[in-house]
């Protein structure tokens, strides 16, 4: 995916006649070069409840995109824009359901309300100067069931085995009851903390992607559905029961949020002719860029010459928390491998443990980047490059399977005593030099336990992380080439969090979403079709040509296979075409190695300022995940 480092190899790697010209004739494989993945990708949007009169198509789709062009996000921290090779050109198909329909569906949810106290959010919305409505009673839905019956009862020509978005509007029917989605009953698996019983902030209005064989709540056959329902909550995680002030977050910046459905109205929050524009928003920067085709946060090749295929996950532990022996107490390690695995599903992943000592050197670097204190000031990086610079220079205690697996996933855990502090929940940090993944760093302490938190789940969304998934509230919007967060205009971005994806802060679940595996599998087609390019280009004239042909063939249909949709079988011929072309005798794999080497190296000691772009998963009084 790197376009810099394919032009070197053209040019250096190519052999003595330039192995592009002796190459026989190839329609997919193109050495030196990047995939032509193309998608024309189906997007159904169902609205159960809006009219056109209240939605209209013509306002909903002006807000929306033609295609999209996944990015590395880490590249632009740099000011690179490195592309996939992967375009997506989008489908749209509204349907507007009638009302036998909706009274079928209406029916449903009646049926799975349960009446409970309004939530502390509810309540803050009553208390406020500027509502329309105040709340007398509640009923709690639990989500995944809704989230069923949609993918298996969908309205006559939506298939919802294609990317599916229902906006749902109950208020206004006679039938109608105030009401939250819950989803419960999949607690953290160190502390056994359940958020999505005990707290306000984890009621929600919005839910999907739940994979054919999630363990909890499994849908039994692959579907793609995220529903959003106005006229639930309000909530507090994308802080739309907050009709009073402008700016939520305290950060000078007005933020831009989708209030209840009720709220639309003349004299309201919004409104009624926002309505359309509002949904078409969340259509296209939420459900479309952050959920169904998304950007990979760093490359997912990882930083090696080709793609590993075994995959070791190094767990190293600095024990500084006194009587605990945290790495034994705060991993769950089958359920760490378990998850990872069903992301990756080719890779072979082992894991192995250490704890790391938690000597004078480590605990002042640690304490630096709570303090904002470097303790490698020469090297001019920010003290929250502290934990990367000591791990760094220290690697080779840590990473003891080095010729054994193709990649070691580097993790360091940080556990220490009350009252320290920690400086996150985690984060998976960059090279400081070019955006390439390094290092997976983790936190607990008696406060982050009290908090609900163990170490596993933490590690679980920070590998993510680490092999390219990005989180479900902030991406990149190819049509406009911003990359984003949920604050400020893009605030009801945050509304992504709640799905079944391990990447949200929503914490309610464990797993990577559907909508995670397919993202996945169609980067890691594009990383296998880049790399067998690459090879490509170091293929000796005249040889290998029923090998290339070969592999050309099963580029072809690999092609042919993403653009059916079909993710799994795409990656699976691009990695078979890479291994027909690694076959080949006299493959300059080294060479390959060489050149990537001498690029990160280059990059290293170019003029780039680092920007403060850390990933970091904060776990601050004033993050969302920290509210009651």
């Amino acid at each position: 995916m790197a376009v810099a480092v394919v032009a070197v190899l053209v040019g250096a790697s190519a052999g003595p006649a330039g192995s592009a010209a002796a190459a026989p004739s190839l329609g997919y494989l193109k050495p030196g070069g990047q995939p032509r993945l193309v998608e024309k990708v189906p997007v159904n949007v169902v609205f159960v409840g809006y009219e056109p009169s209240q939605v209209a198509k013509s306002a909903f789709l002006g807000e929306l995109a033609t295609n999209y062009e996944p990015v590395v996000r880490s590249r632009l921290w740099y000011g690179e824009t490195e592309k996939l090779g992967i375009t997506y050109k989008y489908d749209y198909k509204l349907t507007y359901a009638n009302q036998s329909y909706e009274n079928k569906f209406f029916k449903q949810l009646g049926k799975l309300a349960k009446p409970a106290p309004l939530t502390a959010y509810q309540q803050a919305y009553n208390d406020q100067a500027n509502n329309v409505l105040d709340i007398a009673d509640n009923s709690t839905i639990d989500a995944p069931s809704v989230e069923k019956w949609l993918a298996f009862n969908p309205p006559s020509g939506v298939d919802t085995r294609r990317n599916t978005v229902f906006f749902v509007n109950w208020f206004g029917r006679p039938d109608f009851k105030h009401h939250v989605y819950t989803k419960i009953g999949e607690p953290d698996p160190d502390t056994g903390y359940d958020f999505g019983a005990n707290r306000d902030s984890r009621k929600l209005i919005a839910w999907g992607g739940t994979t054919a064989d999630d363990e909890e709540t499994g849908l039994g056959a692959t579907r793609r559905v995220w529903f959003h329902d106005l006229s639930a909550g309000p909530e507090s995680w994308t802080a739309n029961y907050d009709v009073d002030n402008a700016d939520v977050d305290g950060d000078g910046v007005p933020d831009y949020r989708m209030p209840p459905t009720w709220e639309y109205v003349a004299g309201g929050y919004r409104a009624p002719s926002a309505l359309a524009g509002d949904l078409g928003k969340i259509t296209r920067y939420v459900a479309l860029n952050l959920l169904f085709t998304t950007s990979p946060l760093y490359p997912v090749e990882l930083p090696t010459a080709n793609p590993p295929k075994t995959l070791d996950i190094d767990n190293n532990t600095y024990e500084g928390w006194p009587g605990v022996d945290a790495s034994k107490e705060y991993i769950t390690p089958e359920l760490l491998v378990g998850e990872l695995s069903e992301l990756r599903w080719r890779n072979r992943f082992s894991q192995d443990f250490q704890d790391l000592p938690y000597d004078t050197k480590a605990e002042q670097c640690y304490l630096g980047v709570l303090t904002g204190e470097s303790c490698y000031p020469e090297t001019g990086l920010p003290p929250i490059g502290n934990l990367y610079l000591y791990n760094n220079e220290n690697l080779d205690r840590a990473l003891d399977d080095q010729g054994k697996v193709d990649y070691e996933i580097p993790l360091f855990n940080y556990a220490v005593g009350a009252g320290v502090g920690v400086p996150a929940l985690g984060f998976a940090d960059d090279n400081y030099t070019d955006g390439t993944q390094s290092y997976v760093f983790s936190f607990i302490s008696p406060e982050v336990v009290a908090a609900g938190y163990g170490l596993t789940t933490t590690q679980i969304h920070e590998v993510g992380h680490h092999l390219g998934m990005s989180h479900p509230h902030d991406g990149y919007d190819s049509a406009s080439g911003v990359d984003y967060g949920g604050a400020g205009e893009f605030y009801y971005a945050n509304a992504g969090d709640e799905n079944n994806s391990m990447m949200s802060y929503i914490d309610v679940n464990w797993d990577f979403s559907q909508f995670d595996r397919d993202n996945s599998d169609r980067f890691l087609t594009a990383a296998y079709w880049e790399a067998a390019n690459r090879l490509a280009a170091t293929v000796p004239a005249g040889k290998g040509k029923t090998a290339l042909k070969t592999a050309d063939l099963l580029l072809g249909g690999a092609s042919k296979a993403f653009a059916a949709h079909d993710y799994r079988a795409a990656y699976a011929l691009a990695e078979k075409a890479y291994d027909k072309v690694k076959a080949i005798p006299g493959v300059d794999e080294a060479g390959v190695a060489a050149t990537l080497k001498a690029e990160a190296e280059q990059a290293r000691s170019s003029s780039k300022v680092h920007e403060p772009h850390e990933f970091i998963d904060t776990l601050a009084p004033d993050s969302p995940r920290s509210q009651p």
